[in-house]
């Protein structure tokens, strides 16, 4: 019993889709590591890396809100594989255009393009994942993806540090095409399969809008995500901005902090996953990073006058809270039936991500209110409110059997 278990762990389609979402992150992670040198290279000036940075990311996210319903409806419609197969090939090319831009308009384009192919990697695979582990071990195997997939922010970081950064995205690019190859081992799923042959109707996205239970239900599974990239998007991503308004005197890099917030990401998400397995609870498990990840907000905005690895221990520590970031969108995958669970475990992480626009507006209009410190701790709490109030009303998947159909 114990040697099936390995086997299934660590079987072809886990260790490949744990591969996509390690070339994922390279990929999605890479702007906030390299954009205050790229964006120098291009002439900005230090205000204009803030301000032009944060439309950048945001255009990457709005790229990503959009493929994850494009990839989302062909995973159901076409099959897993069709979206493992077709997200790389289109992130793989944009990065490679990534490293011939002149400007910061080019810039965003290129991110916004490769945002949409990006989208379509973690759903997929964990869908795919999901399909093919048996129910008591799925938390598991979906955390074990998610915890290889994230140190691909560890590489990015480090060859940022060793290549100029049109190299690390030209190496990005190069990374995604091997990728491609390795694909080709990979089976599709059992459960779609069986979908297929019954001629029903599936990859609809307005289904999560016509019936309430399942418009709940969608909404819910968005909201259990949010403190996410909040904390990433905003608190780490930003993190040299924060250290001069906190007053601390050492230079602090950004991409440095991005780097230990997701090996302590992805130390969380294993970890999570076995938490998860022990209380046999998805929801449980949750409310415990909650709290780590409320200690690590508030930690944040009490280090006035600390130093560089203060900031960066609190990058950690903010990096382990969010680490449930494989729970969560496995909890997406579990809640819908086979025709629609492509789209949801696509859709919903990338909504999430797309949501990063909507929480910095909500940030930068209470900047004219408060203090930049003052907006972005007051953003904390509400994201965190909300996110908590959404946790209590969904509903427990833990050892669900996914085979159904939604009608």
């Amino acid at each position: 019993m114990q040697q099936q278990k390995v086997v299934s762990l660590l079987s072809i389609p886990v260790l490949v889709a744990a591969l996509g979402y390690f070339v994922d992150i390279y990929d999605l992670l890479l702007f906030s590591i390299v954009r205050v040198q790229s964006l120098r290279d291009l002439g900005l000036s230090d205000e204009m890396i803030r301000d032009q940075g944060l439309r950048i990311i945001n255009h990457q996210m709005l790229g990503l809100l959009i493929g994850g319903v494009v990839w989302g409806m062909m995973g159901d419609k076409k099959g897993r594989l069709s979206v493992l197969f077709g997200s790389i090939l289109l992130y793989s090319m944009a990065n490679i255009a990534n490293g011939f831009v002149q400007d910061a308009n080019q810039y965003s384009i290129a991110r916004f393009i490769a945002g949409i192919g990006l989208a379509g990697e973690l759903g997929a695979g964990i869908t795919l994942v999901s399909e093919l582990i048996p129910k008591e071990r799925r938390g598991v195997a979906t955390s074990v993806v998610a915890g290889v997939g994230l140190t691909g922010a560890i590489l990015a970081y480090f060859i940022a540090q060793a290549f100029d950064w049109r190299v690390c995205y030209f190496i990005g690019g190069g990374l995604g095409l091997v990728l491609l190859v390795l694909r080709i081992s990979v089976f599709e799923s059992g459960m779609f399969q069986e979908m297929e042959k019954k001629g029903v109707k599936r990859g609809n996205f307005l289904m999560f809008f016509n019936n309430w239970r399942r418009f709940r239900t969608y909404i819910l599974s968005i909201l259990i995500g949010l403190p996410t990239w909040y904390a990433i998007g905003i608190l780490v991503s930003f993190s040299r901005e924060f250290g001069k308004a906190f007053g601390i005197t050492s230079e602090i890099d950004p991409g440095k902090g991005v780097m230990v917030a997701y090996v302590a990401i992805a130390i969380g998400d294993v970890l999570v996953g076995l938490l998860s397995q022990v209380l046999k609870s998805r929801k449980k498990a949750l409310y415990i990073f909650y709290g780590i990840t409320a200690v690590g907000i508030f930690t944040f905005f009490n280090q006035q006058g600390g130093s560089s690895t203060q900031m960066y221990a609190i990058c950690a520590l903010l990096g382990f809270g969010t680490g449930f970031w494989a729970i969560f969108v496995t909890m997406a995958a579990e809640h819908f039936g086979t025709n629609l669970r492509a789209t949801a475990a696509t859709t919903v992480p990338n909504m999430v991500r797309g949501s990063l626009p909507l929480i910095t507006m909500l940030f930068q209009w209470l900047q004219t209110k408060q203090s930049y410190v003052s907006a972005a701790a007051t953003t904390g709490v509400i994201v965190m409110a909300v996110t908590v109030i959404a946790a209590i009303f969904t509903e427990e998947t833990f050892g669900k059997d996914l085979n159904f159909i939604e009608e």
